[in-house]
């Protein structure tokens, strides 16, 4: 298999190609977002936080060097750390001019310790200027783009205020793909509406798609957001028109979760089989506090059922 894991970690991908572990600091470069400012739409997509899903990294009042020390600062605490992915993760890191984009991802590369630059952003982010600028910066360490894709279903995309149709993400990919960029792509299992079905055409798109990764998470209802709102008027208002929640308990999503991972292609790497978001704003489900504890049944089920990635992906 990968190691100890009975699918394609992260973790093994790393130590595989750096031969120790590399630890992730999330960074805030101070970008905002088109799905807030109005060049697309307000107030973000619908399940995203004030802090633009980057409720763990740094402050944007301080440079990217001053954010990486801390961040180094933090995981030398816990354990000896020498290898650091410098990860831009709240709102879109793509979304600043280029000469801007240019001097804060630099700033994170010249740092000796960082192995890998990881850019989180959306597909519609990627023009000529900033895909040359990316190209560049791969040639001196490794460059990983990380696209908020969440779902293939343009009815759930709707909903979820994405604000891009899915041939935009397939055009980002190919662009990606062509200067030899690794793409990372998120996704989000029960959305409002998604069945178990569509989660899993999610997954075989994906499977002929040319990414190199993908984070796989539940979807989290957060306090503060548009979808918490919508999540308390589906529960209390009998006007209520929107889809329907459904909230699976850790067990329900296993079972949904493995089945997706038999069904990917081996050699795309996971990145995430959860998520945790922050304990004062998370509303539901509340168990994906545990992270540990989930990510610990994930594996013993797997192992239980004799289950790995690619048991049921046939090309």
């Amino acid at each position: 298999m990968w190691g100890e894991k009975r699918y394609h970690s992260l973790d093994y991908a790393l130590k595989s190609q750096f031969g120790e572990k590399v630890y992730r600091i999330a960074l805030n470069g101070g970008m905002t977002c088109p799905n807030r400012d109005g060049k697309i739409g307000y107030g973000g997509c619908i399940f995203c936080s004030g802090m633009g899903s980057g409720d763990f990294a740094g402050s944007a009042c301080k440079t990217i060097t001053e954010q990486l020390a801390e961040g180094k600062a933090i995981l030398a605490r816990k354990r000896p750390v020498h290898a650091y992915i410098a990860y831009f993760q709240a709102f879109t890191s793509t979304y600043a001019p280029i000469e801007y984009l240019r001097k804060v991802f630099t700033e994170a590369i010249e740092d000796p310790d960082v192995k890998v630059l990881a850019i989180a952003t959306r597909p519609d982010c990627l023009d000529s200027d900033v895909l040359e600028l990316l190209d560049e910066l791969n040639q001196i360490k490794p460059v990983w783009v990380e696209l908020g894709l969440q779902t293939i279903h343009p009815e759930s995309a709707r909903y979820i205020r994405r604000g891009y149709p899915l041939e935009v993400f397939d055009t980002a990919v190919h662009e990606l793909k062509r200067r030899n960029l690794t793409v990372i792509v998120h996704v989000i299992l029960f959305l409002p509406g998604e069945t178990h079905e569509m989660m899993l055409e999610t997954i075989e798109y994906l499977n002929h798609s040319d990414i190199d990764g993908i984070k796989l998470q539940l979807l989290h209802i957060l306090k503060g957001t548009d979808l918490a709102v919508e999540y308390q008027k589906c529960l209390s208002d009998p006007a209520y028109t929107g889809p329907a929640f459904h909230i699976p308990d850790a067990d329900e999503y296993i079972r949904l979760l493995t089945e997706c991972i038999q069904h990917l292609r081996p050699e795309i790497v996971i990145h995430r089989l959860t998520g945790d978001g922050p304990k004062d704003l998370l509303i539901a489900p509340l168990w994906t506090g545990a992270k540990r504890t989930v990510l610990n049944q994930i594996h013993k089920y797997m192992k239980d059922h004799d289950l790995y990635q690619g048991k049921e992906y046939y090309g």
